[in-house]
This record gives structure tokens, sequence and C-alpha cells, in this order.
């Protein structure tokens, strides 16, 4: 798949300064009550509404192309053997029916062959039986299908990102209102904004709603450790598209509309299924598209998303949208203005 070129760009080329009290710790009482930025591209102009007022920015026959993804309880405590060490893991994919990708911390003392049990019993055990070459391990769990399933709905958490220091009281706020099917191992953050009246709003303007499926895993949060960016390996993550997906894209072309992103894993996956003419295939697949400046865009025309983490993929992909020394000076700006920062922080709309 076609990447941006790098343009001999470092990963430090990416970095920018965040104080730490705009990591947002909690959500806003109201979904639709955060601040949102919208970037003009073409006159590098700011503007600063709120979430609320997005469906001004909307033009009839605009296509919003969301992430139906759900955020399943991907976070699981347990006790090695030998030695009952505690070990926390982070479900990534299934591989088979019992086997899944998984991250483990504390990784060096997690050996291939140790036996893990979770909960007060042995009712879930699993084997750690490999490991990946993304540094995390496969585990073979003595459940599997439908009933391992219950037992992560029974026994695991929803995980929140290692900077958000403080409990979450209502986990549904970590789901987006319209998230559906479950298999992410973190939400698709740009979606957390919208409430069901901000939607019919949306669609009382004429504009239309589609969805995708992608499962946010390694690739979305996984930080760059490379000194070039070109030199990344993005982790696989699954995506769906359907049929009337892709046909709501080929009528908003033909009508002159937009196709606006909700979020990057929605422009990963719509970028991945691309066809020449700015249509997508329908399918599903596996995709480690990584999108860095020199990219060049055949489906999205606009992104809805929120501030992302320095030296970040997400960063980049934005940086790659609508120019990097532009994206560093909007943040800035966003800096001074005191926006609140990642995933439950404010909204930011690049046209």
């Amino acid at each position: 798949m076609e990447k941006g070129d790098g343009n001999g760009l470092q990963v430090e080329d990416f970095d920018y300064y965040l104080p730490r009290e705009l990591i947002a710790q909690q959500p806003l009482a109201q979904r639709d009550e955060s601040k949102l930025l919208v970037f003009e591209r073409e006159k590098n102009r700011c503007h600063h509404q709120k979430f609320r007022d997005l469906p001004g920015w909307l033009h009839r026959d605009d296509l919003l192309v969301f992430n139906d993804t759900r955020v399943m309880p991907a976070r699981l405590w347990g006790r090695r053997l030998p030695g009952w060490g505690k070990t926390e893991v982070l479900l990534l994919r299934p591989l088979t029916g019992e086997s899944w990708e998984v991250l483990v911390r504390p990784g060096r003392k997690v050996k291939t062959g140790q036996e893990i049990f979770f909960g007060g019993t042995k009712r879930l055990t699993a084997v750690v039986e490999d490991r990946t070459s993304f540094g995390g391990r496969v585990l073979r769990f003595n459940r599997r299908g439908l009933e391992l399933r219950a037992c992560f709905k029974e026994l695991g958490e929803v995980p929140l990102p290692p900077y958000i220091k403080q409990p979450l009281a209502d986990p549904e706020r970590y789901q987006t209102v319209y998230a559906r099917y479950e298999g992410s191992a973190a939400a698709p953050t740009a979606g957390l904004h919208f409430t069901p009246e901000i939607l019919e709003k949306i669609k009382a303007r004429g504009v239309k709603t589609a969805f995708l499926t992608l499962h946010v895993g390694l690739g979305t949060f996984r930080p760059v450790k490379t000194v070039q960016i070109e030199e990344h390996r993005m982790h696989a993550e699954y995506y769906r598209i359907n049929q009337e997906l892709a046909q709501a894209i080929t009528a908003a072309r033909r009508a002159g509309g937009r196709v606006i992103a909700v979020g990057t894993t929605v422009t990963r996956a719509l970028e991945s299924a691309r066809l020449e003419d700015g249509t997508v295939a329908p399918g599903e697949g596996w995709t480690d598209l990584f999108i860095y400046p020199g990219y060049r865009f055949k489906v999205v025309d606009g992104m809805l998303t929120n501030f992302h983490l320095p030296r970040s993929t997400l960063l980049m992909m934005v940086s790659a949208f609508a120019g990097r020394e532009r994206i560093l000076s909007v943040y800035e700006e966003a800096v001074r203005r005191r926006y609140r920062f990642f995933s439950f922080g404010d909204a930011m709309l690049i046209l």
C-alpha cells in the first residue's frame, strides 16, 4: 500500500509541549459540551466553537463516516505460575477459537510455557505459547468461542489509556453512543462527543451518515520507537466495509458532497480500501497502512478527530492531512486556549 515518502522526517519532528494539566482525566458531564476547533486548510484559519456547533459546518450531501466498534473488556488481571506474580494482560485480537495475541506486563517476567490464571479460581487459565514480533505474547486459553468471551466479560475490565490516572465512574462513557460490534482494545475517541440529538440535527441538514468497523488495537496506539518515521512498522488491525457504505461514498462523490471521517480509525480504514476514483471497495481484512506526511489521500475530504499524543502515528496522520507545520501551529494555539487533550479531550474538525 502507498505510504508517504517521509521527506526525511524524524519522530522528534512531531513533538510539542503539552502541560500535564491539559490531559483530560474525565469526560465532561455532557458529551457535546466539549470544544471544537475548526481548521480550514485552504484559508489556514482556525475557528473556536462548541461541539454542538458541528452541524453548521456540514453541507447537504456530505457524508459522515463513523466507526461502530465497541471496546471489549480487554484488560485482565492474573497470576503467573510458578511464582504467583501479578500479571496484566491486554487482549489485542483472536488468532483461533482459544488463542489470542496480547500484551503483558511485566513483559520481561512472562515466559513461554508459563501458565496464567485469572479470577479467584482456575476456571479461566492460559498458557503462554509464543512471543510476537511486536513484543507481545500468544496465550492459549482453556476456554474457546462464546464461553471464552463470557469469561472475558465476567473477569475483564474496559482498558483506559495509561495517561488517564482516575477511574471512570461509568464505563459507557468510554463507548460511543453508536458502538455496536465488540472487538476494540481502545475507543475510537473522536466519536465520544456525539449524542443522539447531534446525530439527528446532522441528518436534518441533509447530511448522510454511514458506518464501518475497525477494531482498534496495537496499530493505533503503539508508540513510534524508530528515529526515521518511515521505518516504523504498523501492527495490523481488522476492518470491515459493507456495501451500503461503499454505495454511500459513491453517491456522495456524484452529488458533490464531502466524505468526512470521524476519527483516525475511519480514515485508516477508508484509505486502506480506496479505489483510484475516490470510492472504496466493500470487504473486510487487515490493514497495516501507515499514513504520514507525503501520503496522498484519495477518499477522505475532511476529518473530525481529537488532539493526539506527541510523536504518535495519529499526529503523523493528521499532519499528512493538513501539513505538519500547520498542525503543530494549531496545536500550539489549542494549548494557549486551554483545550483539553487526548481521549476525553476536545475535538478538532479539519476541512
